[in-house]
């Protein structure tokens, strides 16, 4: 596993991502290690995205489109 470090970070900014490590049950070492997982995750889920949206037929949905969708899922899951 590789090792960051991050320099010149405002104290005040130190104090907020501390406390909300603490609000969590975490390390500091841990809670910032979990944004990073959590940011990397969604470059690859902004690739996926850009990926499938170059597909034919793929972009011409509206929002009632999805919403429709969703219904009739729900409704043959029941």
């Amino acid at each position: 596993m590789a090792y960051l470090q991050i320099r010149d970070v405002p104290d005040d900014v130190r104090d907020v991502l501390a406390e909300r490590a603490r609000e969590n049950g975490q390390s500091l070492n841990m809670f910032l290690r979990e944004v990073v997982l959590r940011e990397a995750s969604f470059t690859r889920n902004r690739a996926l995205v850009d990926e499938t949206a170059g597909w034919p037929g793929r972009g011409d949905f509206t929002v009632d489109d999805v919403l429709e969708a969703l219904d009739e899922g729900r409704a043959g899951a029941r």
